[in-house]
């Protein structure tokens, strides 16, 4: 998997995470419906990270955030995918013109869609 400068990879933070709550690989696998074989060549990184829904449950079960483990995964996640599909030419439009904004720029978008949203409801 590749990964900044520095940076730990999905493999080395799950396995992390995973042994910081104390839940061993075989039942960790069992839960996320996977082989512990499986998920230990993920956690050595000699399997590519697993699929978007299924990162996002070994998110929820580590009590963590999926947005930000499925971008660790270098993943999309399923319903930014659907919408990107749903609207071809609008979405890709609108990550563009967003590239470079800083955080608090997206705040003020984020809400503005939100207040678009409620006026329309």
């Amino acid at each position: 998997m590749k990964k900044a400068r520095g940076a730990k990879s999905f493999g080395a933070v799950l396995r992390e995470k995973r042994m910081a709550k104390k839940i061993t690989l075989r039942k960790f696998a069992e839960m996320i419906g996977v082989s512990a074989t499986y998920l230990s060549q993920v956690e050595q990184d000699h399997f590519a990270p697993p699929t978007a829904d299924r990162v996002t449950k070994i998110a929820e079960l580590l009590g963590e955030d999926s947005d930000e483990w499925i971008r660790l995964a270098d993943r999309v996640p399923d319903d930014v995918d659907i919408m990107v599909r749903q609207h071809p030419k609008d979405m890709p439009e609108l990550m563009r013109l967003a590239t470079g904004l800083s955080p608090e720029q997206f705040e003020v978008i984020k809400e503005q869609i939100r207040k678009m949203k409620k006026r329309g409801k």
